[in-house]
């Protein structure tokens, strides 16, 4: 694996929420780990296990707040929130509406590919956690339905 792939991977692993990241390939295997809050780690599985490069320290992390009440509509992938299908175009879903299971809600874009969301129970839209453009992880709330 070249250099400048490795560095790039190292890169993506310290700025993102990835904590480890393994890739095999003909040449070879490299696994990034990124431990405590100092050293992200490399190892190719050719050459002896060192340290390719140092991470910058991450950010505090808030406590998250407690889930609210209602069903939780969580994110499948990590990638973009969108709330309407173009700029311009209305929200899929707005405060109040009902909504029934199936329901496209929103939109997240992952590596340029759109993904429309559906939603996964039917009933009220109670809150919407996430804000348009905001990226999301997997798992995190995106809507509350009751």
């Amino acid at each position: 694996m070249d250099l400048r792939k490795l560095k790039t991977l190292i890169d993506l692993v310290s700025e993102s929420n990835v904590s480890e990241l393994e890739i095999t390939e003909a040449d070879g295997k490299v696994r990034i780990v990124k431990s405590a809050p100092v050293v992200a780690t490399a190892f190719v599985a050719a050459q002896p296990a060192a340290p390719a490069a140092v991470a910058p320290a991450p950010a505090v992390v808030a406590p998250e707040p407690a889930a609210p009440a209602g069903h939780s509509v969580k994110s499948p992938m990590v990638g973009t929130f969108y709330r309407s299908s173009s700029p311009g175009a209305k929200a899929f879903v707005e405060l109040g509406q009902e909504i029934k299971e199936g329901e496209p809600i929103c939109i997240i874009e992952a590596m340029k590919i759109m993904n429309e969301i559906e939603a996964d129970k039917s009933g009220t839209v109670t809150k919407i956690l996430c804000e348009n453009g905001q990226a999301v992880e997997f798992g995190q709330p995106m809507f509350i339905i009751e």
